[in-house]
C-alpha cells in the first residue's frame, strides 16, 4: 500500500496522542512529544487538529508533524520506521513541496532522531540551521527539594501563571486585553483533551510573590516526560529561581510516574543551558533544525 498524508479531526486526536506517547523512550531523541500538542492546544482543540499532519501506510501511523505556524514543522517518526527509505522519501517530498505542508516561502523542519529524513532534505538543498541541545534528568532517584513554595495552578489561579509567563517570554507591558486573552488561552488548554497528563507550576519567593513558572507533560508511566515551557519573571532573574522551578518540574514528573524529564533549548540560550545543567539535567549532542530558503 502507498503512504498517505492526512489531517486528523478532533475525534482522532486521542489516538494520535497515544501514538506519540508510545514513541517516547529513554535513550531516544526528544522529537515531537504529546506535550507539544498539549501546549499547542491553548489555540483550541480544532486548531490543534488542523495543525497536525499524519503519514500512514495500511492504516498505521508512521510519522506525525505539528505545524507550529505555517513555516515550521515539528516531526516525529516511528522508531521502527526511521530507516525506511520509502517513508523518508515521501515525507521529504511532502515537506519540500511548497504549499503542500509548509508555506511556499522559507520554511524550517525539526526532525530530531530522523536521520534518514534529515539526509533526504539536505539532498534537496535544505541547510542546517540553529543548533539545539536536549537535556535529560533521570527520575530513578528522588529530586532534591527546590527551596521555594510550589503551587500547582488551578483554573482560578490562571492569571498568576500567565502573568509570569508573559514577563518571561515577552517582557512588554501586560495590558488588560493581553491578560484576558492569555488567561482564556490557558483555560482552553487546561480544559482540553491533553491536560489530564499535565501540570502547570508556579514558584513563590519569601514574599509570596510568583517568580517562576513551568509546565510539565507526562507521556505515561515509565516514559520520558516533557518540561515545556519554563520561565522566570524578568524582575526576579539571577536569583536561582529558574533552577528551583526546574527541580520542581522534574519532581512533579516523577510524581506522575515519568522515567525521566526532558527539555530542549536553543544552544545559544546560555542562561537556559546553565539553568538546566544546575538542576542536574545532562545535555546530549547538539542537533540542528533544517531550513529551506524562499522559493
Amino acid at each position: 500500500m502507498s503512504i498517505s498524508l492526512s489531517t486528523p479531526g478532533v475525534d482522532d486526536m486521542s489516538s494520535v496522542v497515544g501514538v506519540l506517547k508510545r514513541w517516547q523512550c529513554d535513550g531516544g531523541p526528544l522529537h515531537l512529544h504529546s506535550g507539544d500538542l498539549g501546549w499547542h492546544s491553548s489555540r483550541g482543540a480544532e486548531a490543534t487538529a488542523a495543525a497536525i499532519r499524519i503519514w500512514r501506510r495500511d492504516g498505521e501511523i508512521l510519522a506525525i508533524g505539528l505545524l507550529d505556524g505555517p513555516e515550521l514543522a515539528r516531526m516525529a517518526v516511528a522508531p521502527d520506521w526511521r530507516d525506511d527509505g520509502a517513508l523518508a522519501r515521501r515525507v521529504a517530498a511532502d515537506l519540500d513541496d511548497p504549499g503542500r505542508v509548509l508555506a511556499s516561502g522559507g520554511a524550517s523542519v525539526e526532525a530530531r532522531g530522523a536521520e534518514l529524513l534529515t539526509r533526504m532534505l539536505l539532498q534537496r538543498g535544505w541547510q542546517r540551521d540553529e543548533p539545539w541541545t536536549t537535556f535529560h534528568r533521570s527520575l530513578s532517584e528522588p529530586v532534591p527539594a527546590c527551596g521555594l513554595r510550589i503551587e500547582t495552578i488551578d483554573p482560578d489561579r490562571a492569571e498568576v501563571w500567565v502573568s509570569v509567563h508573559w514577563s518571561a517570554f515577552r517582557g512588554s507591558p501586560f495590558t488588560d486585553a493581553d491578560r484576558r486573552r492569555t488567561v482564556d488561552r490557558w483555560l482552553a488548554m487546561a480544559g482540553g483533551p491533553f491536560y489530564a497528563d499535565a501540570r502547570c507550576l508556579a514558584a513563590f519567593d519569601q514574599n509570596d510573590e510568583a517568580v517562576a513558572v513551568a509546565a510539565v507533560w507526562s507521556a505515561g508511566p515509565g516514559r520520558p516526560g516533557l518540561l515545556e515551557p519554563m520561565g522566570v519573571h524578568r524582575s526576579h532573574r539571577g536569583r536561582g529561581y529558574g533552577t528551583a522551578i526546574t527541580l520542581a518540574a522534574a519532581a512533579a514528573l516523577g510524581d506522575m510516574g515519568s522515567s525521566s524529564a526532558s527539555v530542549c533549548v536553543a544552544s545559544s540560550n546560555v542562561g537556559a543551558v546553565a539553568t538546566y545543567a544546575s538542576a542536574g539535567f545532562t545535555p546530549t549532542a547538539e542537533v540542528a533544525d533544517l531550513r529551506r530558503g524562499s522559493r
